[in-house]
Order: C-alpha cells, then sequence, then structure tokens
C-alpha cells in the first residue's frame, strides 16, 4: 500500500497570489488510498482514510477572529477594533449636541442657537473631551494606514476633524489674545464627528448582520452534554468541557453534542442542516455522527472522537471565517482606489487652500479645504466591497455553499471550462448490480457472488455495499475472509479457506475477458491465481440536477467536461445522456495534466470533484469546488464547499458568483465615481456659479452614499431553490 502523505495547504499558496501550484502537489495524487476503484481510480478510498486530522494551521483562531470584532479585514476596516461605535455615539452624541447648541454654523446662528459669555470657552472644553474620546477610532485608524503606508478612509476623516477642530482652538484663543473675532468651526467639527460614528455604527450593524452564518451554527450545538460515567451513572457537563474518549448519551429529539462513534443504540439521525441530507440516516453502532445533527429516534451512547476545533461545525465556522478574512482582486482594487483619493484630496485641499486664499481670505480657504476633506473621505467605497462579499458569504452559507476564497467568486465568472468529476457528482453514485457471472466452471454464479460479498464486506462504499446487497436479497450468505487488504490503485485482495482472490478493476486486471458489459456499467473481475473467475457489472444513475446543470453552464458561456476514472463504455454513456465532452480512464495524474493544459491555452478553469483523490486537480483549477465537507482534503484543497452534494449546488454557486460580481462592480462604481464628482464640487470649481458644500453638508452626503452601497450590497439575492 503506498504511503499517506499530508496536503499542502492552499491557504498558503493563495495568499501569495492568485492560484500559484506548482508541481509539487502531484506527489498527492500517488498516494495508495485508493481502495477498491471498480473503473474510478480516484473515486474510492478506504474509510480510515476520509477522517484524516485537519493541520493544525487550518485549525479555528477564536481569538484573532474576536479580537477584531469579528469583522477584522474588511477591506480596510481593520480600524473597527478601536471602538464599540454605538457606543461611542450614543455617549459623544451630548457632547456634540451642546456644542452645535453653543457655536454658530460658518459664523451664522441658528434659531436654536445661543451663547453666553465664556460659551465659547466651554465649547472648547466639550470639543477637546469630544476629539479625545469620539475621535480616538479614527486617528487611531489613521495611525494603522500610514503604519501599514496604506493612508485612506480613515486618514481622511482624521485629516477632516483635525484640521476644524485645530483651527477652531486657534480662533478661540485668537479672540482672547488679540481681541480678533476669527470664526470657528466647532459645529462643523461636532456635526462630523456624530456623522461619522454613527455612519459606521450602522456599517458595523450591517456587517454585523451579514455574518450571522457562523452564530446559526454555533447555535446548533447544545450547550450541555450528559456523560456516562464508568458506574454507568450519567453527569452533566458543559460541552466545553467534552474529552475525547467521553462517552456521552444522546436522547431522541436531542441534538449530538460532538462528533463522535456510536457505542450503544440505534436511531435515525437527521443530518440535514449540516450535509444538507434530506432523509434521516440510520446509525448503528460503530457509525460515525456529526455534532449538531439531531437524533431522531432512540437513545444513543456516542464516543466522542472529536472536540473543539477539530469538530465538523467548528470547521464549517472556520471556512466562513477565512472567506471573510481574505481579500479578493477587486477589494483590493478598492482600497488601491480609496488610496488615490487620499492623495487626491490632499493635493485638491492644498489647491483650493491656496487659490481661495489667494482669492478670498483664510476663513474662506479653510471652509472649502475642510469641505474637501470630508467630501472626499472614501467611507462608502471602503464599505462597498466587503458588504457584498459579507452578505454574499451568509447567502452561500445558508445554502450549503461555502466559500472559503473570496477570489473564486470573480474568478467563476470568467470561467470558460468546468471539468466534473463524475461518480457521486453527477451520478448518485448508488450503484446497482446489473449483471453477475462466473468465468469459470469450477464456480457457480451463486459462490461468485459469496466470495464479492465476503471480500466487500468490510467497505462502506457504494459499490461495495451494492454487492453486498445484491447478494443478501438473493439469499446468498457471504464467504467469511481471514484477511482483506488494499491493492493501491486497483481493488481488494483477501484471503479465504486458502485460497487468495482479488476484486479488481477493469483497468487493473488489463486483460481482454469475454463478458457482455452493459452500457454505462462498471465492472470488476474477482480474480484467483492472475484468471479472472467472475465478474460483476454495476450501473450509476444520473442525478436529476446534472442534465439541468449542464444547460445552466453551456448558457453562461462555459464549457463543461466530465473527467472520469471509468471505463470508456460507463462514461460515453452518462456523457451522451448529458451532451457533453469527456475524458474516461482517468487517474489523479490525468485529470490534474488536463487542468494543467487547459490553463496553459489561457482557459479559467473550475474543477468540481470529491475532495479526496481530485485533491491535485482541485488545488491546481482557477476555481476548486469540492462535494460535501468536514474531510481534511476539502479544507486544503477546494475554495469552494458543496455542503449537499446536489449538482444543483453548482447552479447555484454560478449565479452567487454572478451576482456577487455584479453587485461589487456596481458599489465600486457608485464609491469611486461618488468621490471623484464631489472632490472638484468641494473645493469649490462651481462657487462662482453659487454651488458650494459645506463641511457638514459633505458629511451628510457622504452618510448617504454610504447608505446607498449598503442598501445595494443587502439587496443581493439568489433564486428560491
Amino acid at each position: 500500500m503506498g504511503s499517506k502523505k499530508k496536503y499542502t495547504s492552499n491557504n498558503e499558496s493563495k495568499h501569495s497570489s492568485p492560484k500559484q501550484k506548482n508541481h509539487e502537489q502531484m506527489d498527492h495524487s500517488k498516494m495508495g488510498h485508493d481502495h477498491h476503484i471498480h473503473e474510478e481510480s480516484g473515486e474510492h478510498v478506504p474509510h480510515a482514510y476520509r477522517d484524516e486530522q485537519v493541520h493544525p494551521e487550518h485549525q479555528m483562531n477564536h481569538n484573532h477572529h474576536e479580537g477584531h470584532g469579528g469583522h477584522g479585514g474588511h477591506g480596510g476596516h481593520e480600524h473597527h477594533h478601536h471602538g464599540n461605535f454605538k457606543e461611542l455615539f450614543l455617549k459623544s452624541l451630548p457632547l456634540g449636541i451642546i456644542v452645535m447648541l453653543l457655536s454658530p454654523m460658518m459664523g451664522v446662528t441658528l434659531p436654536f442657537q445661543f451663547s453666553f459669555s465664556y460659551s465659547d470657552i466651554l465649547v472648547a472644553v466639550l470639543a477637546t473631551i469630544l476629539m479625545i474620546y469620539g475621535g480616538k477610532p479614527f486617528y487611531m485608524g489613521a495611525i494603522d494606514e500610514f503604519k501599514q503606508k496604506a493612508p485612506g478612509m480613515m486618514a481622511l476623516v482624521t485629516l477632516g476633524i483635525g484640521v476644524s477642530y485645530f483651527y477652531s482652538i486657534y480662533a478661540v484663543a485668537t479672540r482672547y489674545v488679540t481681541g480678533e473675532h476669527v470664526m470657528d468651526f466647532f459645529f462643523e467639527f461636532a456635526s462630523l464627528i456624530l456623522i461619522m460614528l454613527l455612519g459606521h455604527w450602522i456599517e458595523m450593524k450591517a456587517v454585523g448582520e451579514a455574518g450571522d452564518a457562523q452564530k446559526a451554527l454555533a447555535e446548533l450545538m447544545p450547550k450541555d452534554a450528559d456523560v456516562v460515567l464508568e458506574d454507568d451513572s450519567v453527569e452533566s457537563r458543559p460541552v466545553s468541557h467534552l474529552q475525547v474518549g467521553d462517552v456521552i448519551r444522546v436522547q431522541a429529539g436531542e441534538n449530538i453534542p460532538a462528533d463522535g462513534m456510536i457505542q450503544r443504540g440505534q436511531s435515525r439521525v437527521n443530518e440535514a442542516l449540516l450535509t444538507g441530507e434530506s432523509k434521516p440516516i440510520e446509525k448503528n453502532v460503530g457509525d460515525q455522527v456529526i455534532g449538531g445533527s439531531t437524533n431522531n429516534e432512540g437513545v444513543l451512547y456516542i464516543e466522542v472522537q472529536e472536540t473543539g476545533d477539530k469538530s465538523f461545525i467548528s470547521q464549517v465556522q472556520t471556512l466562513i471565517s477565512q472567506a471573510q478574512d481574505q481579500p479578493s482582486r477587486a477589494e483590493n482594487l478598492a482600497n488601491k482606489v480609496a488610496s488615490w483619493l487620499f492623495y487626491i484630496a490632499i493635493a485638491a485641499a492644498l489647491i483650493a487652500f491656496i487659490t481661495w486664499l489667494f482669492l478670498t481670505d483664510v476663513e474662506t480657504a479653510v471652509i472649502f479645504t475642510v469641505t474637501t476633506l470630508v467630501i472626499a473621505c472614501p467611507h462608502a467605497l471602503g464599505l462597498a466591497i466587503p458588504l457584498v462579499v459579507a452578505r454574499s458569504t451568509s447567502l452561500g452559507a445558508s445554502r450549503g455553499l461555502l466559500v472559503k476564497d473570496r477570489e473564486a467568486l470573480e474568478l467563476a465568472t470568467k470561467a470558460d471550462v468546468m471539468i466534473l468529476d463524475k461518480t457521486g457528482t453527477l451520478t448518485t453514485g448508488e450503484f446497482k448490480v446489473l449483471n453477475a457471472e462466473s468465468l469459470s466452471k469450477d464456480y457457480h454464479t451463486d459462490e461468485i457472488l459469496a466470495l464479492m460479498a465476503g471480500i466487500e464486506g468490510g467497505s462502506s462504499h457504494p459499490i461495495a455495499q451494492s454487492i453486498v446487497d445484491f447478494a443478501g436479497k438473493k439469499g446468498i450468505k457471504s464467504i467469511n475472509f481471514d484477511s482483506i487488504e488494499v491493492v493501491s490503485g486497483a481493488g481488494v485482495e483477501g484471503e479465504s479457506n486458502g485460497h487468495r482472490y482479488k476484486l479488481i478493476s477493469q483497468k487493473a486486471f488489463g486483460k481482454k475477458v469475454d463478458f457482455d458489459i452493459p452500457k454505462g456499467a462498471t465492472v470488476s473481475f474477482l480474480v484467483e491465481d492472475e484468471e479472472a473467475i467472475g465478474a460483476v457489472a454495476l450501473g450509476d444513475e444520473l442525478k436529476p440536477a446534472s442534465i439541468e446543470l449542464m444547460n445552466v453552464l453551456k448558457s453562461n458561456g462555459i464549457k463543461p467536461i466530465m473527467a472520469t476514472g471509468d471505463n470508456e463504455k460507463a462514461a460515453q454513456g452518462i456523457a451522451e445522456e448529458l451532451g457533453i465532452d469527456y475524458k474516461a480512464n482517468q487517474s489523479p495524474q490525468d485529470k490534474y495534466d488536463l487542468v494543467e493544459s487547459l490553463k496553459n491555452e489561457g482557459k479559467t478553469v473550475i474543477m468540481v470533484g470529491d475532495g479526496v483523490n481530485d485533491a491535485p486537480s482541485l488545488a491546481l483549477a482557477d476555481v476548486g469546488v469540492a462535494i460535501g465537507a468536514g474531510t481534511q482534503v476539502a479544507l486544503d484543497s477546494a475554495d469552494v464547499i458543496l455542503t449537499q452534494s446536489d449538482p444543483g449546488d453548482i447552479e447555484s454557486f454560478i449565479e452567487l458568483a454572478n451576482k456577487t460580481t455584479s453587485k461589487m462592480k456596481q458599489n465600486l462604481i457608485w464609491g469611486a465615481g461618488y468621490n471623484f464628482i464631489a472632490i472638484p464640487i468641494a473645493a469649490g470649481i462651481l462657487a462662482p456659479i453659487g454651488i458650494t458644500l459645506a463641511p457638514a453638508v459633505g458629511a451628510v452626503l457622504m452618510s448617504i452614499s454610504t447608505v446607498i452601497v449598503a442598501i445595494n450590497a443587502m439587496t443581493l439575492r439568489l433564486k428560491r431553490n
């Protein structure tokens, strides 16, 4: 049996540049954990290898996410950890209102405003408190941006409030030192801070609501578990205190607290919320169960096998967190635009100041300078992409589409080719025995079936189970085998009554045999002394949604290609039904080479596979889509996880990708276009015809643009199933 190797973390390669893969990953395709291929090379692995542990580097890091308020990394919004904007706004509001009541707006006293002796000193004191408390997240955020050499939105806000505050302090000091009246901007300063805090509160609320998918997953887990002690008594413990090896009791109707294996009892378990499997699954002693699934009937005693970060739900939560934390190329573009706007705003503000200083006076020049800095703040631009992605991530998760890499959404809209695995992806994987014959005069067909059922008795694979079930229905008792071993890349072999048998694929056998193979069937041969003594043909059925998926792909300009390890006839039969091109007898190496050759032609490739032996090609493709979740390979190699294993979900992913990218572009155009148009107006280019923008008005307009991009992001919808 071949050696078992670990997969290189796909996260590492993707962070350096989009999909930089190399041939090192081909080592993985040579892994010897093919159990029983049945012409599906790379699609049949022993159960033991399906439950490998997750790499430590892929385990959850809750502290990282919590340290950023759950939103760290939202496209230039890492500064959100500098304060709770709801609390900041509510506590700053009274100070701001008093300042605005005691300060004239642009030198004009409004009806609701008033003043008294030394009220301007009181205003200066209150404004200083407001600057220190309410302004802190902005100038702390600006410091972060300058440390990263990427000045943007927070730097602009800091400039806006800084100019208005310090000039106003100068104005008050001048009045008392020289007696000269200089107009201050405390009203504009206070209104700007309040509007900014309110805008960020709205933003954080929107982003927080878009991230409810993780919370919903966490709620599936019970808070307490009934632990069975050595004397068979039961003790209630918090789920967080469970340890591997503990035995827990789960009664009918309860959610299972942790991943584990059934020791006692049998039941039907509903895993619909976790895997998308609509029907409750029958579970018996020795079967695996997933934490968060529901025990429908009976009492189960389960040995805990995974807890905390290694559990299925934690892995799913990790995928969502990764999706929300990883920047995409479009988001990087948004950040670059924000950076350009910073420098443009600085240049425009300087030009405005110099121009208006030359044409009028310092006060007017400062007014236009402050207005320019306020209106140029790229808040809407910085919010445009993260909100769309947060909404998209949440929407996808609710449909069982877990997007690990944001870039996958954008690349999917540019896809030219989609390569699809056959068994379990396009077909049900529920093989049925179509024909079984003895090929030797020394064995009766019933004896052949008894041997086949015996050698396959220990496997949980659908092909193996179909043979066992077929024999059982015919009343044929399985023959006991003394030992059973995996034949890497071929099938299984074992010893019974002193005879050595192999049950291997047609390709592995490699000899021509006189056996009528039904169209589209998979064939395996029972071999003794290198001679075929029996054969079995098994058929697989198309999933109902597969044909519709092909139509959707073609309508989106994506060419579907089926790549399968199955034989030519089996592949041809399915391909003809779907009306697509196909590649038969494909090993993991062949699939990898196919992806590589298409990419070398300049094609953008999506690969859809089971996430096990398709790992090299999943990792190499521009977008890797794994069917099913919870395995190490799915976490490492794929960009997108489809938990329901339904071809219709691939259609939903394409729809999600198109609509998400469309919303990104809409928000990006609005955010950037708004700022580029507003900056010249704020600088006073239209002042000769009487059109100007005051700082407070600029802040209001900026906040309106923020609300617009937020509403646009939250209107992202998918068609109903």
